[in-house]
């Protein structure tokens, strides 16, 4: 498998306070990635580093064997879509379309001049989010369930070969976590998109599958399969607080449940 992403002794100090240290990680082209962990752990900050939204961290970074100190803004954005957390501020007054359409802006020409393909990836896009219907909708008309699709929608439309995101089913009702979660695993299998996704949920990361980084303390606590992380005392040792695992009789999934202040992992 080759390489997307290679990360070396990545370390992030903000007001004087390390935030990351020493963050080592391999990505394989087309993995998935679920990355876990307390609050203040520093999950958040390493996608913001690989993003460059935070400029001054430590080590090195390479994405498909250039390193990223390197590549100039647009090259970036045709390496990395970037997807928040929900929340903060209202969306802008645009159309559902005209939003989704400026994730092509690593493809715009000279005076941003549109490029053939825009048409065609925008609607892909939007095919791929369910968000054909609500194409010609302002996006301040839209729930925020819906708002984080088309959110979504403008980062496939990028068509970059990895996709980082933070949080993305946070403050979501069940329907549209479970819509975003099929749209992350049909990108994922279809399009051979590499995924990374930040999550608090223990869960989630089991149900995505794949790989997981665990960060605690702004440092790398564990990675490994998905399925191994269903382990009462490693989740202890990660989150510092017990857990309890539960199997679902009907999927036969293992599930993660907050454990009682003084119990032991059997």
């Amino acid at each position: 498998m080759s390489s997307a992403l290679d990360i070396r002794n990545l370390g992030l100090r903000l007001g004087g306070q390390a935030i990351l240290r020493d963050i080592s990680l391999s990505v394989g082209e087309g993995q998935r990635w679920s990355i876990v962990g307390p609050n203040g752990a520093g999950k958040s900050s390493l996608l913001r580093c690989l993003m460059r939204i935070h400029g001054h961290w430590e080590g090195q970074v390479s994405m498909f064997g250039q390193d990223l100190s390197e590549l100039t803004q647009r090259r970036l954005a045709r390496h990395l879509a970037y997807v928040a957390q929900p929340g903060g501020e209202g969306p802008p007054a645009f159309t559902v379309t005209q939003f989704v359409a400026m994730g092509r802006f690593p493809y715009a020409g000279p005076f941003g001049a549109a490029h053939p393909d825009d048409e065609a990836a925008v609607d892909q896009a939007l095919q791929r989010t369910g968000l054909l219907p609500l194409r010609d909708r302002a996006l301040d008309t839209l729930s925020g369930g819906e708002a984080q699709k088309v959110y979504l929608a403008a980062a496939l439309a990028q068509q970059s070969r990895i996709l980082l995101l933070d949080e993305p089913t946070a403050f979501l009702d069940y329907r549209h976590q479970a819509e975003v979660a099929a749209i992350l695993r049909d990108i994922n299998r279809n399009c051979g998109t590499t995924v990374l996704s930040v999550t608090h949920d223990v869960n989630t990361a089991l149900a995505a599958g794949g790989m997981v980084l665990a960060l605690a303390a702004g440092q790398v606590a564990w990675t490994g399969p998905a399925a191994q992380l269903a382990d009462e005392r490693l989740l202890s040792r990660i989150f510092g607080a017990p857990f309890r695992l539960l199997d679902d009789p009907l999927t036969g999934r293992c599930l993660v449940v907050p454990g009682q202040d003084g119990q032991e992992p059997a």
